[in-house]
């Protein structure tokens, strides 16, 4: 249910979007929805958003918020992340509540990982 206020999609640049699509497919087990070439949009991943073709990509050194995911097995998931295409950009590292590492996607948008474990 939509409510008012609240956080509801978020929109990400991709220069790439078929490598995008793809990583996290492989990576994260995502399903996408095309709406034209130059757009394509995922649900049921905690948050429903897309990804639109451009130039720009997302990072927390220019001053980006980060989107940060759950893992059950964060070794594993970082391996996928790997194998996938993903570069690693901060290993894994422990902070209160767990540890995370971050990595960054084929058309350059930094995102994190992070499991309780």
């Amino acid at each position: 249910m939509t409510q008012h206020g609240k956080i509801n999609y978020v929109e990400f640049p991709a220069c790439d979007l078929l490598a995008t699509k793809s990583f996290f497919s492989e990576a994260f087990g995502w399903t996408f929805t095309d709406f034209g070439p130059d757009y394509t949009a995922f649900s049921d991943q905690g948050l429903d958003g897309g990804f639109f073709r451009a130039d720009q990509f997302a990072d927390t050194a220019n001053g980006s918020a980060l989107i940060v995911l759950f893992s059950d097995s964060l070794e594993q998931t970082e391996i996928n992340v790997r194998q996938t295409g993903g570069k690693i950009v901060k290993p894994i590292f422990e902070f209160p509540g767990g540890r995370r590492f971050h990595f960054t996607e084929p058309s350059g948008n930094e995102f994190a990982v992070w499991s309780d474990k």
